[in-house]
């Protein structure tokens, strides 16, 4: 059987128009089997792919794998001594120096980072006088809603507390 149906147009449906992944896989999914397939001659196989491992969890998997190995290859490389990977036959390799070196420019890399981020927030942040602090372009206004005597009162629009009830509220009248 051609997919799509002979007896439909050369050109797609918009049900048909993939827009995402997850759209795919869900036109996967849904889509119905041959006639010719009768439930008995569907495989376990089918029911498995709807019911498998998610992609995030595979590769979560693989790279934890990855990173095991990985740090053993490099501890076998950086504590063997050079006479036994020769005998082993492992005679290109880098320097030992390197062993040492990478994981200490990566420690200091991250420390430097970590700084520079800290500061470059600390210069980008306005003083605590800076009126920028209470006010910006987003700041909304309390607006004062007077309903006539008969109605209900309504909900408050959103607004910011202004300084002066904040003041009041966690200070008091001093």
């Amino acid at each position: 059987m051609e997919w799509p149906p002979p007896s439909t147009s050369p050109s797609l449906s918009p049900s048909l128009v993939v827009r995402s992944p997850r759209q795919t896989v869900s036109l996967i999914r849904n889509r119905r089997p041959h006639r010719n397939w009768a439930p008995s001659t569907r495989s376990s196989s089918l029911a498995a792919r709807d019911h498998g491992p998610k992609p995030s969890e595979v590769y979560g998997f693989v790279g934890s794998i990855t990173t095991v190995i990985a740090t053993a290859v490099y501890l076998a490389w950086a504590y063997t001594p050079e006479p036994v990977l020769r005998s082993v036959g492992i005679t290109y390799y880098p320097s030992k120096y390197w062993a040492l070196a990478v994981p200490s420019f990566l420690i200091v890399a991250v420390v430097l980072s970590m700084g520079i981020y800290m500061g470059l927030n600390f210069v980008a942040t306005p003083p605590p006088t800076s009126c920028g602090t209470i006010f910006d372009e987003n700041s909304r206004e309390r607006t004062t809603v007077s309903p006539a005597i008969e109605e209900e009162t309504p909900i408050e629009p959103i607004s910011d507390i202004s300084i002066d009830q904040i003041n009041n509220l966690m200070f008091g009248d001093r």
